[in-house]
């Protein structure tokens, strides 16, 4: 691809093919012979998939999970109980099919791709793809994770990776990430984008103490005092206050929208990323899925500001996209009545009609 980030956000316009094929699929929905619109979100779900994708026949049976890797030079503040060497220990699980998603993601028949986005001094690790933009980001609390250069190569990444899973008949793309540390900067992206104080949108993270607690607190006020990002603008606010996995998560969902394929999001870290790439083009939020809600304080915060409702509460907060795996077989379920259901016309019961009143 040798779009810039301007022109694919130009790209991404909205069809009126999109209302036709949501109307078809409302209308498949009301031929099948159950209550109206009694499978709630599961029911909106398939009928945002025939928008998105103008079709109402929705295929999702190739599907991949992006599972974006990359280090946070803030871990160096003792931010998280681990160091950076573990986003490396996952990805060589990953690549080997054996992290904790890609068990989960076997049970929902979905392909894990691990992503090397700017892990620090990983080396080659096999069955990780390396779409490198850095060695780790520079630690915030000292000025900017990264250059405005570099967060726009890893958006554009992000894209770049919808459009290679396109081609090869993804129907669905569920996003995943792992990062020591990147609940800190996914908080402090979200404090600036929904200008809320840093201890609301900020949690334990992986089992913080009280003592990691303050450390993380301290480190996103620093981050935000030093660096002033601004919220008008969220390239500006990835460069100096995200990650390379954010970044690229970011490109994700607007690679979606362009090339309209429905993209799962998971939880916390990756609203955030959806957030990103809803302010820089509004029309890029008929791509995204909402899988589950984080157990993280800021997770609902997120979603509500995106507008979107999630189908699971489960108080995860695992990562790597665990949660977005997850809802995947109720989407399988859904899809088995929308398409194969038995119908009213088919038994002779006469079909439920609005009642108004």
């Amino acid at each position: 691809m040798s779009k810039t980030l301007n022109e694919v956000l130009a790209s991404i316009r909205p069809d009126p093919r999109e209302q036709e094929a949501r109307e078809a699929a409302h209308r498949q929905w009301a031929s099948i012979a159950k209550p109206l619109d009694s499978l709630g979100l599961l029911e909106t779900a398939v009928e945002d998939m025939a928008a998105l994708t103008l079709s109402h026949k929705i295929d999702i049976s190739n599907r991949a999970l992006l599972l974006l890797c990359a280090d946070n030079g803030v871990v160096d503040q003792g931010v998280t109980q681990t160091d950076y060497t573990v986003t490396a220990a996952v990805a060589r699980n990953a690549g080997a099919n054996r992290s904790s998603v890609c068990k989960m993601a076997q049970v929902a028949n979905c392909r894990v791709v691990p992503v090397d986005m700017g892990m620090r001094d990983p080396g080659r690790i096999p069955g990780v793809l390396d779409r490198r933009v850095g060695n780790g980001t520079a630690d915030i609390t000292q000025g900017p994770a990264m250059s405005r250069g570099q967060a726009e190569q890893a958006v554009l990444t992000g894209v770049e990776l919808v459009e290679e899973l396109k081609a090869q008949g993804a129907g669905l793309i569920a996003t995943g990430e792992m990062g020591i540390g990147n609940t800190t900067t996914s908080s402090a992206v979200a404090c600036v984008l929904l200008n809320r104080p840093v201890a609301e949108m900020t949690g334990r993270g992986a089992g913080l103490s009280d003592k990691g607690l303050e450390r993380k607190l301290w480190a996103i006020e620093t981050a935000l005092e030093r660096s002033r990002p601004n919220p008008m603008d969220p390239l500006d606010v990835l460069a100096k206050v995200g990650g390379f996995d954010i970044a690229g998560m970011c490109g994700i969902y607007l690679g979606g929208a362009l090339y309209r394929v429905p993209v799962l999001m998971d939880g916390f870290i990756s609203t955030v990323a959806a957030l990103c790439a809803a302010r820089l083009c509004p029309e890029a939020g008929k791509a995204m899925f909402a899988s589950h809600v984080s157990a993280e304080p800021a997770g609902r915060r997120v979603l509500d500001a995106l507008g979107k409702l999630p189908l699971i509460t489960a108080g995860m907060r695992l990562g790597e996209g665990t949660g977005a795996v997850c809802a995947i077989p109720m989407l399988d379920m859904a899809l088995s009545l929308y398409q194969d259901g038995t119908t009213f016309d088919s038994t002779g019961i006469e079909a439920y009609t609005p009642q108004g009143g």
